[in-house]
């Protein structure tokens, strides 16, 4: 399968392979059967695998996720797509309260294996509730695994790994990158939770994830023409947090900025800085900044492009991160 594909068509393709491995596996959500998804990512699989397989659901995300939870604890691997991003509100109690806890309150006797897929975030100029990030919520509560791949290769290969775990996943893919291309691997390369440095660099230290890794590496080599070297590691993995790699970094550069879209109040960032900072203290140059959203609904569409952080406002905080 190694090439390049888009991220949309590498999604589809770890479906199809999870669908052929294991006939427990089952996806579920609205519109994914006929239609193929409103981003295609399901497209083709209704009609290779079955409408036993491959369901189209009501609109109806709490019964989506508490079917599936049904399932899981009938043997089975369900793959949940939510539609958009601001869908899945109506799931938070049974993703929250059944799915991250029934292991738990089991005592490890009872596994759910269930994977949640959402597409998230902005740039796609769409209306309310479709351009949200909402993963503070679910890395905040302990159960759930969280990751969010940025390229084709992790796409693919993190959503089998996800799909392969027995603990509740939530997936969030990054919308506006859905049909950027990029090389897709024969092995996986990491395991699922591990972050990866997509730049080496020697002067700052940019952690991201999702969407804003392009950005950030955007950032990075504009950076350079300023004779700044700056590192760029992409996080992948949210919930847990690959802190062995990013102290490892911060320590080598001695300054770090952490990018992404979601408010930066009470944020990812916040627990990054503040746990970058206790540990790598007495390395730092500078504070570890931070960049993001603002503490404000998702703006209409036609202004979108000033909410989301992009390459001016990395810069600038780079140029912060120095100025100490």
């Amino acid at each position: 399968m190694a090439g390049q594909l888009s991220i949309a068509k590498a999604l589809n393709e770890a479906l199809r392979r999870s669908l052929e491995e294991d006939p427990k596996t089952l996806l579920m959500g609205e519109d994914i059967g006929k239609l193929g998804g409103v981003f295609r990512i399901t497209d083709g699989l209704q009609k290779d695998f079955g409408e036993d397989r491959v369901i189209d659901t009501p609109l109806a995300e709490s019964g989506i996720v508490g079917t599936a939870i049904g399932l899981a604890l009938r043997g089975y691997r369900p793959v949940v797509e939510i539609q958009f991003d601001g869908f899945v509100y109506p799931a938070f109690d049974q993703i929250v309260s059944q799915l991250a806890k029934m292991h738990a309150r089991a005592l490890g006797h009872i596994k759910l294996p269930v994977t949640i897929r959402i597409p998230y975030a902005g740039g796609i100029g769409a209306v309310e509730h479709h351009s949200e990030s909402h993963e503070a919520y679910f890395a905040h509560t302990a159960g759930l695994r969280v990751v969010s791949p940025s390229n084709a290769h992790d796409a693919h290969w993190m959503l089998r790994q996800a799909i392969a775990s027995d603990d509740p996943v939530i997936f969030l893919e990054p919308k506006r990158r859905y049909w950027d291309k990029s090389e897709v691997g024969d092995e996986a390369g990491l395991p699922l939770h591990d972050a990866r440095i997509v730049r080496p660099g020697a002067d700052l230290t940019l952690i991201a994830y999702g969407p804003m890794v392009k950005v950030c590496l955007d950032a990075a080599a504009a950076a350079e023409e300023d004779g700044r070297r700056l590192e760029v590691v992409d996080l992948r993995s949210l919930s847990p947090i690959d802190f062995a790699a990013l102290e490892a970094s911060v320590k080598r550069t001695g300054r770090a900025v952490v990018v992404h879209e979601a408010p930066v109040f009470l944020g990812l960032g916040a627990e990054l800085a503040a746990r970058l900072t206790e540990r790598c203290f007495y390395h730092l140059e500078a504070p570890i900044l931070r960049v993001g959203g603002y503490h404000a609904p998702y703006p209409p569409s036609r202004v979108e492009e000033a909410f989301l952080p992009d390459l001016d406002r990395v810069l600038d905080a780079v140029d912060r991160a120095f100025a100490y």
